[in-house]
């Protein structure tokens, strides 16, 4: 079992991503994964689950906020995503590292605390678009996907992936604070 811990816009959005990523055939992103906002990635996330109980604890007090998706950029040549707006992204990352106690090695294996970039990926050559697809996709976002979405972020989501399955899929909705009224 592998996990991760994310955060998806809402449904108008995300289909909204959806359909933009199927416009490059080659893309098999979505056969992996929908599009989210990782805030965990799999370091430390065991399949025990001795983990999850200290994650629901660390974000039940975690103030729900906002996110602004902003203009396209890339790691390097071969990942193109969407950039952000959202300091709390990086601070509920951090509370998250340090609930589930990740060791150093796996922090720096998934390019966490101080390497961590909040954004959501669109398309990488990994799975399937060349370098020059992903220069078009980049220049497609800038048109297509503007104005870029701001949406309340109020839940966290674990997503889970059995050894024998292709991709993720979601398992928990883990709420945070709200709000009040």
């Amino acid at each position: 079992m592998q996990y991760f811990i994310g955060v998806v816009p809402p449904e108008s959005e995300l289909q909204k991503l959806k359909e933009f990523r199927k416009q490059w055939p080659a893309n098999r992103i979505d056969d992996l994964v929908e599009p989210h906002i990782t805030l965990k990635a799999q370091g430390g996330l065991s399949a025990d689950e001795g983990w999850l109980e200290n994650v629901k604890a660390a974000v039940a007090d975690f103030l729900a906020f906002r996110v602004q998706l902003a203009e396209p950029r890339f790691f390097g040549e071969d990942v193109l995503y969407l950039s952000m707006d959202s300091p709390e992204v990086s601070e509920l990352h951090s509370v998250l590292v340090e609930a589930v106690g990740t060791s150093p090695e796996q922090i720096a294996r998934y390019f966490e605390l101080d390497q961590f970039v909040a954004h959501l990926t669109l398309a990488k050559t990994s799975h399937g678009v060349s370098k020059g697809e992903l220069k078009k996709m980049a220049e497609a976002a800038s048109q297509e996907l503007t104005p870029y979405p701001v949406f309340s972020v109020d839940s966290i989501w674990i997503y889970r992936k059995a050894d024998d399955q292709r991709g993720y899929v979601k398992y928990m909705d883990v709420p945070l604070k709200r709000i009040a009224d």
